[in-house]
């Protein structure tokens, strides 16, 4: 194949999608996207709604929380939509600029909720380790600061990540295989060697996924410890139950994220880097709103008592 420069901004892409698959397999997947965009969309927004509205979850966890809620809608929202307009073969086709913004709209979204979640493992460690110091440290202000400097670390480095994967060299080929641009559908799309570029992506995940699960776990051992050395059973119980679900999260997308990070040096069929990246790009957003209420005792009677006030403004 030839050698070309770095495509142009009027360069069309053609996603793969599902369209090698059978016609029955493409409408079953139709219908999990569809269903798993639409629950997370309003499962994520009832989450915002909720905290917004709801007096007694004014706390820095909530808040976070509702973060993450918006962090979730932003990344799915940025690869389900084009994968179910792909179903169609007119919608498998994206600009250099649309693939180019798919591809940083999510990346930032997921290296904000791997920061997001550390914040919250921190929150969880200052109200239940330091608690005389937790509502000085855990102020409005503070919670702020912390969340600008989140969007800021993820869609800096989103915009760094793109700037060097869409400057790269193409060959003449332009099908991605792939349902959204992901990262390495499209160094397979380059010409020359690509070990330098695979290396700075395996370092570039490492680095975050690595950094923010050691915090992670050493938040967790101290609250962990702090725990198991009270002494009844009922404040243990009481305490836990606060970063129960967290801890749930975290376990599934660093899970997750682990597991496909060390997929990444492994040559994978383009069937099953596909299902793989459903995992994290559309089933971790579209559970997140379950664990955060069916696992939470405060956010169900805070639905409870705004579905009773919406009644109530209706009858």
């Amino acid at each position: 194949m030839k050698r070309r420069q770095p495509p142009s901004n009027g360069t069309i892409f053609l996603l793969l999608g599902f369209s090698d698959l059978s016609l029955a397999a493409q409408t079953s997947l139709y219908v999990f996207l569809l269903l798993s965009y639409l629950f997370s969309v309003i499962g994520n927004g009832l989450i915002m709604l909720v905290v917004t509205f709801s007096p007694r979850l004014q706390s820095p966890m909530y808040f976070f929380l509702t973060v993450l809620s918006f962090t979730e809608i932003l990344s799915i929202s940025s690869t389900v939509p084009k994968a179910l307009q792909g179903f169609l073969n007119a919608g498998r086709t994206i600009s250099f600029i649309g693939c180019a913004t798919q591809f940083s709209v999510f990346i930032a979204a997921v290296t904000c909720e791997c920061i997001l979640l550390t914040l919250m493992a921190y929150d969880r460690y200052m109200a239940i380790c330091q608690p005389l110091r937790y509502t000085s440290v855990m102020t409005v202000s503070v919670c702020w600061k912390l969340t600008m400097f989140c969007l800021i670390v993820s869609f800096g480095s989103a915009f760094i990540d793109t700037s060097v994967f869409f400057s790269l060299p193409f060959c003449d080929s332009i099908l991605i295989a792939h349902f959204f641009c992901d990262a390495f559908p499209i160094i397979s799309l380059t010409c020359g060697n690509t070990f330098f570029i695979e290396v700075y992506q395996l370092i570039a995940s490492a680095i975050v996924i690595m950094f923010t699960s050691i915090l992670i776990i050493c938040s967790y051992i101290r609250i962990l410890t702090s725990i198991f050395l009270l002494r009844s059973a009922e404040s243990r119980h009481k305490a836990f139950s606060t970063c129960g679900s967290h801890l749930v999260s975290v376990i599934i997308f660093f899970g997750s994220a682990m597991f496909v990070h060390f997929q990444l040096g492994n040559p994978l069929s383009s069937y099953n880097d596909r299902m793989l990246a459903l995992s994290y790009s559309v089933i971790i957003p579209t559970i997140n709103p379950l664990i955060y209420s069916l696992k939470n005792n405060e956010m169900k009677e805070a639905i409870r008592k705004l579905n009773l006030k919406f009644v109530a403004l209706h009858m």
